[in-house]
């Protein structure tokens, strides 16, 4: 118990109480990334970046070179374990953070609007998030030297391009719902991250794990309507009439996130129903 409570003291003091996390502040002028021409730059930059490599790498060779091959395997699991545990500590960050930031409970669904200034432990793991976003779109520039044209889906690019600017957005905007999507996200990236890391190292898990990883992601977004409704139920009735902070956001952060949920089911529908018949038929052939 004593240990316990000695590791928790610990990562309290440098999660929430360090000095760069307990006075950090997002000001557009002086926040490096915090003026809007910097997500702007990035997704352009990505999305123009990602064609014409598609163009240039997408061949009809086997596959890429074997010197690039060897570069991939000790990058790729470098990039995947690195994000593994940026996002756990992303995840424990915000957590410590929010418990110990919010004068209420409802306070992690609802930032009343008008008294939320972007300061303190919770937005510092919030510019973390975003930050990690825009490091994430290295997951397309791997599989793109990796020529794997199957990952390489409209899927993959959609979400890699909106979910930057949506970060942005949570920030400046003092978006209410901000902590518990961030915990929530980078929570099921642990679990994705694991997968990615076992899987270019080479271990090969069993099929259903994988179907594992996406059955998380949809979760993810079933469980983000599900804490919506707590947050309309505090905006219309709960905060005196001041609604929630960034409730305009959250408009554009739900359509996103049911996008989203439709396109996964779809990948869902299509990798995962198809073998399941065909095992099914292949057990009535025996």
């Amino acid at each position: 118990m004593a240990s316990a409570a000695g590791l928790l003291s610990a990562a309290r003091w440098w999660l929430v109480e360090h000095p760069v996390v307990a006075s950090f502040e997002w000001d557009e002028r002086r926040t490096w990334g915090a003026s809007p021409r910097f997500p702007a730059a990035v997704v352009a930059a990505y999305l123009s970046l990602t064609f014409l490599l598609r163009g240039l790498l997408f061949t009809p060779q086997l596959g890429p070179p074997a010197t690039l091959r060897r570069v991939l395997w000790v990058v790729s699991p470098i990039h995947s374990g690195f994000l593994l545990l940026l996002s756990l500590v992303m995840a424990t960050g915000c957590c410590l953070a929010a418990a110990a930031q919010m004068p209420s409970p409802s306070w992690i669904f609802c930032f009343p609007r008008g008294t939320i200034q972007p300061r303190g432990p919770v937005f510092f793991w919030a510019y973390v998030f975003y930050l990690s976003k825009v490091y994430e779109l290295v997951d397309t520039l791997l599989i793109l030297l990796a020529a794997d044209r199957r990952r390489l889906s409209f899927l993959h690019v959609y979400h890699h391009a909106v979910v930057v600017g949506l970060c942005y957005l949570w920030l400046s905007a003092r978006q209410s719902l901000l902590p518990v999507g961030l915990v929530t996200n980078a929570s099921v990236h642990v679990i994705m991250y694991a997968y990615y890391l076992c899987s270019s190292v080479g271990l090969r898990w069993p099929p259903q794990w994988k179907r594992a990883v996406t059955n998380c992601q949809i979760v993810q977004f079933w469980f983000s309507f599900a804490v919506s409704l707590v947050f309309l139920w505090l905006h219309f009735f709960g905060t005196g009439g001041k609604g929630c902070s960034g409730s305009r956001e959250w408009l554009l952060n739900a359509a996103f996130n049911a996008s989203l949920l439709t396109l996964f089911q779809n990948f869902h529908k299509a990798n995962y129903s198809s073998s399941r018949s065909f095992s099914a038929k292949a057990t009535k052939a025996q």
